[in-house]
């Protein structure tokens, strides 16, 4: 009997004003999906909220239901505006306190400058879990399936290794990417052929661009069956080779 491997998906949300306005250019979901597809974990959706606590409460509730797994990001901070662990503790219902053992890590780390604000910054949904920071000592936490990092980009992404015990691998998705010096209109009926053909196994993406000079379109596919993505591959370069189109190499 074949065992059934568990589907894990995820989504992120993105808290912040900064984000929002166009003041802070968010580069966390690159950082976070791309990490993610190491794991197997398929990002499904990604969602921008502002500092409100009832969108916040509103939007972890929601999606805590549909995905695997919840990533915010931002709003952890010491400021009066940093009330992500106030809103997701709401949202489940759990006391909002300090975690003994991260206010602990910050009394060390910021011994006599360790004032109010940034004690705040241990405060956190009552039973959480920390995710340890390498960067600037303030930890992370997650709660169930919510998992929250901080908005700035180098320190989130220094807390990945510590976060990998939380989560539980997918299936590993495996791409090919093939570029031709052409327009999506000359290849559609082509890849809607190759995409009916393989529909159970395989997603292909088309993504023109306007490089150095060059118009082109590239063609991703993406599967968890290597013999099948290979197969693929090599009906969409036929596709292309017939329509008598150059392929770019590199792109």
């Amino acid at each position: 009997m074949n065992k059934t491997i568990e589907k894990v998906n995820a989504a992120i949300v993105i808290i912040g004003n900064e984000i929002l306005s166009g003041r802070t250019q968010d580069v966390n979901v690159f950082n976070i999906s791309s990490w993610l597809n190491e794991l197997g974990v398929k990002l499904e959706e990604v969602r921008i909220i502002p500092d409100l606590e009832n969108s916040i409460i509103k939007t972890i509730n929601e999606l805590r239901k549909k995905f695997k797994y919840i990533f915010t990001t931002g709003g952890i901070g010491p400021t009066h505006d940093d009330i992500t662990a106030k809103s997701v503790s709401k949202a489940f219902k759990k006391k909002y306190s300090y975690h003994k053992e991260a206010f602990a890590i910050l009394k060390k780390y910021y011994g006599k400058k360790f004032d109010d604000p940034r004690k705040k910054m241990s405060k956190m949904p009552k039973g959480s879990k920390l995710i340890h920071n390498p960067s600037s000592a303030a930890p992370g936490f997650i709660i169930k399936n919510v998992i929250c990092l901080p908005g700035v980009p180098s320190i989130l992404k220094s807390m990945t290794n510590n976060l990998r015990q939380f989560l539980k691998p997918g299936i590993k998705i495996y791409s090919l990417t093939v570029s031709a010096q052409t327009v999506e209109s000359k290849i559609a009926k082509g890849l809607e052929a190759v995409q009916k053909k393989y529909k159970r196994f395989v997603e292909i993406g088309s993504y023109p661009f306007f490089r150095l000079g060059r118009i082109g379109v590239s063609v991703v596919i993406r599967s968890s069956n290597k013999n099948s993505l290979q197969s693929c591959h090599k009906d969409i370069i036929k596709v292309i080779k017939n329509k008598k189109i150059k392929m770019f190499k590199g792109i």
